[in-house]
């Protein structure tokens, strides 16, 4: 609002200014350290508030957890098979709902070792998001692909797994 007074203001300077030039001589400096000023001025506000308003953190409710959790998903009859390129495998097995909702889909982990005469040497990780949609209390089979690194001259000998279900997704949820 405040540009409601500011603009006939310099309206009225700009025309004293341009009629006569006694006027200029005496207003030029004057404006040039308004400017100056209002520039300054307007920097620091911006510099300032450039995060803009912070949202209001909404209190956390508390409810019942619905749905599934990873304890309610069971993995059975994982078989891995080497497949192509080297340090591709394809991962086949039956995924169990244990629990009372639809299964959609779960996130696994899989974690792969090289373990020749007892000591275990970390290859990697891999995750895969399997969709499967496993009523409660069924068993489905299910397949995806897993992609490890690959280091020259490195082969796999005594290859150990690990598993770990990270994160499911229920109908309800």
């Amino acid at each position: 609002m405040l540009w409601l007074i500011a603009l006939p203001l310099g309206l009225v300077i700009v025309y004293l200014a341009a009629r006569f030039s006694r006027f200029r001589q005496w207003a030029e400096p004057i404006l040039s350290v308004g400017v100056a000023v209002g520039l300054l001025v307007a920097f620091i506000i911006w510099f300032s508030d450039r995060d803009g308003p912070r949202p209001p953190v909404p209190e956390p409710v508390e409810t019942q957890p619905a749905g599934l959790t990873v304890d309610d998903v069971g993995l059975e009859g994982l078989t891995f098979e080497q497949s192509q390129p080297q340090r591709s495998f394809r991962l086949r097995g039956t995924v169990a709902n244990k629990g009372s909702a639809l299964l959609e889909y779960f996130r696994l982990s899989v974690t792969l070792e090289n373990c020749p005469n007892g000591t275990c040497e970390k290859i990697g990780d891999d995750t895969a998001l399997i969709l499967a949609r496993v009523p409660a209390g069924q068993n489905r089979a299910f397949e995806t692909f897993l992609t490890f690194p690959n280091r020259e001259g490195e082969s796999l000998t005594a290859p150990k797994w690990t598993t770990a279900v990270l994160e499911v997704r229920s109908a309800n949820r």
